[in-house]
């Protein structure tokens, strides 16, 4: 797989390998990995990306999310009850629909420069 396409099966949660076979198994919060690729046969069991994705998604987010609410505060001025519901919601909404691909991001990643980890 070129870069991109490898890029892209990251993003869509596909196999790192074939680009083809699903990585995780069925629901929106579910983040079990399979146990290999129904595709090529990749064992996906060997994988494994800890902590890594939860911390880059607390990094970005809190990044993203503090200056967006202070920003929101000075032109605002709402309510504390409204900072707490608007903004806990956008950073669950944020972390539910992106830590599936970051997560497949890092398998990509593992895969690509560290080889030896899936033979």
């Amino acid at each position: 797989m070129t870069e991109i396409s490898s890029l892209i099966a990251s993003i869509a949660c596909k196999c790192p390998r074939c680009g083809e076979g699903d990585l995780f198994n069925t629901g929106l919060s579910n983040l079990t990995l399979r146990d290999a690729c129904d595709k090529c046969g990749l064992d996906l069991k060997k994988n494994d990306s800890a902590d890594g994705p939860a911390v880059f998604l607390i990094f970005v987010l809190g990044a993203a999310l503090v200056p967006m609410a202070l920003i929101f505060e000075n032109l605002v001025a709402p309510p504390l009850w409204v900072h707490a519901v608007l903004w806990g919601t956008i950073a669950l909404a944020v972390t539910i629909g992106s830590l599936k691909p970051i997560k497949s991001l890092v398998i990509g990643i593992q895969y690509r420069h560290r080889p030896a980890d899936w033979e």
